[in-house]
C-alpha cells in the first residue's frame, strides 16, 4: 500500500546543511500496522510529514498503491491529504470554532465521504456522545485526542498517520486510547503508520522498525 524507496531529506540551518533522512526504505502492506521507533531527532516526524504530503523530499520515492507521491502538484497533494490520509497528532489540531460533532465530520465532508452512520458509530465507540455539542476548549486532553482519532477515521482513509498520538496522556489513558484507535483502524479498513518512542506502545502494532541516523535499521514482526 505504501512503499518508500531511498528517501532523503535535509534542512538548511545556520550551521549548514543538516541531513535528516539518508536513504530510507520502508514498506507497509494494506490493512497492516507499523510502529516507527527511534530516538528524538532521528527523523520520524519528518518521514511522516513527507508521506502526508506536508513537505517534499530531496530525493527518493514515495509510492501509494504504486502511484508516486513525489512530483505531484500542490493541488494534488492537498487532495491526497483530504482524501487519502487521516492524520492524528499529539497536539490534536482541532478547530476551536467548531463543536465536537462538526470537528468529527470535518475531513470526511471535505473528502465527500461523510457517512452519518459510521460517524455515529465512531462517536459511540470513542465515548463522545455526551460531549457532541461542546467545543475543544471544554474537553479534557483525552477527549480531544479521541475527537482527533474520530476525525481521522470518519472518511475511512486508506492510510492513517499518527505522530506520538498518546504523548500528552498518562500511561494508562494512552494505552487505552491507542488500543481503541487500532481497533477502529482495522474496522475502517485502513493501514496505520505510527511514530512512537515507546516500545510498550509499539508492541500493540503488527510490525516495528527503527530509524537511526536517517536510515531504517531493522524490522520486527
Amino acid at each position: 500500500m505504501l512503499v518508500i524507496e531511498q528517501l532523503c531529506k535535509s534542512f538548511t540551518t545556520a550551521q549548514g546543511t543538516l541531513p535528516v533522512l539518508q536513504g530510507v526504505d520502508l514498506h507497509l502492506a494494506r490493512g497492516s500496522s507499523l510502529a516507527l521507533m527511534g530516538e528524538s531527532g532521528s527523523g520520524k516526524s519528518t518521514l511522516l510529514h513527507l508521506v502526508a504530503g506536508l513537505d517534499r523530499a530531496d530525493s527518493g520515492h514515495i509510492l501509494i498503491d504504486d502511484a508516486p507521491l513525489d512530483g505531484r502538484s500542490e493541488a494534488a497533494l492537498a487532495r491526497w491529504r483530504r482524501e487519502g490520509v487521516g492524520l492524528v497528532f499529539q497536539q490534536y489540531n482541532l478547530i476551536s470554532s467548531l463543536d465536537v460533532a462538526a470537528n468529527l465530520g470535518f475531513q470526511a465532508r471535505l473528502a465527500g465521504r461523510h457517512d452519518p452512520q459510521w460517524q455515529e458509530y465512531l462517536t459511540e465507540r470513542l465515548g463522545l456522545t455526551p460531549v457532541l455539542q461542546r467545543y475543544p476548549e471544554q474537553l479534557s486532553g483525552g477527549q480531544q485526542q479521541r475527537v482527533a482519532i474520530g476525525r481521522a477515521l470518519a472518511g475511512r482513509p486508506p492510510l492513517v498517520l499518527a505522530d506520538e498520538p498518546t504523548g500528552s496522556l498518562d500511561e494508562a489513558s494512552g494505552d487505552q486510547v491507542l488500543a481503541l484507535m487500532l481497533q477502529l483502524v482495522r474496522e475502517a479498513g485502513s493501514s496505520v503508520l505510527l511514530v512512537t518512542h515507546s516500545s510498550r506502545l509499539a508492541a500493540q502494532l503488527q510490525h516495528r522498525c527503527f530509524l537511526h541516523a536517517g536510515r531504517v535499521q531493522g524490522e520486527k514482526g
